[in-house]
């Protein structure tokens, strides 16, 4: 009898180990949106040309989990869901520990959708903190739409 309830205890501690997993995935993918609602740049969603309804998987290996852009010409219609993608163009995997992901993307998405700003992706890119599988090209292009370091609220005031 003591190992049903031993069995039982591990089962909700898996349980509520996946819930916390989770909803971590969950609140990155949604801060993605709104920075993108807030602060993002029509520019580079204009340049997404024939990338435009293909889908980008972005896989945290730490939390174990997905989240799925779909490239669109239009801010507005920006979206992500938190699942794994259907036929994703490109994956981009971030290896980085988990206490680091929020600091990885924050660090990316600060940046200005330039040349400057694409270079810095090479320090999470070259020691393999993130790495890209499939078009290149359209894994910048969304990075490039993730980039709000242009918006003004990152100018220094003089």
């Amino acid at each position: 009898m003591p190992k049903i309830t031993e069995i039982q205890k591990i089962d909700r501690n898996l349980r509520a180990d996946n819930l916390v997993r989770e909803t971590k995935i969950l609140n990155i993918a949604r801060l993605a949106k709104m920075l993108v609602d807030l602060f993002g740049l029509d520019e580079p969603f204009q340049k997404i040309g024939k990338y435009e309804g293909k889908e980008i998987e972005m896989y945290l290996k730490e939390l174990d989990g997905y989240i799925t852009f779909t490239l669109t010409s239009e801010r507005q219609n920006f979206e992500c869901q938190v699942q794994k993608a259907i036929s994703p163009i490109a994956r981009i995997t971030i290896t980085v520990k988990e206490e680091k992901i929020l600091q990885v993307l924050s660090s990316i998405i600060r940046s200005k959708s330039n040349l400057f700003g694409l270079t810095k992706l090479l320090k999470y890119i070259i020691p393999g903190k993130a790495r890209i599988k499939g078009s290149y090209i359209a894994a910048i292009k969304l990075v490039r739409c993730l980039m709000i370091g242009k918006h003004e609220v990152y100018k220094q005031s003089t």
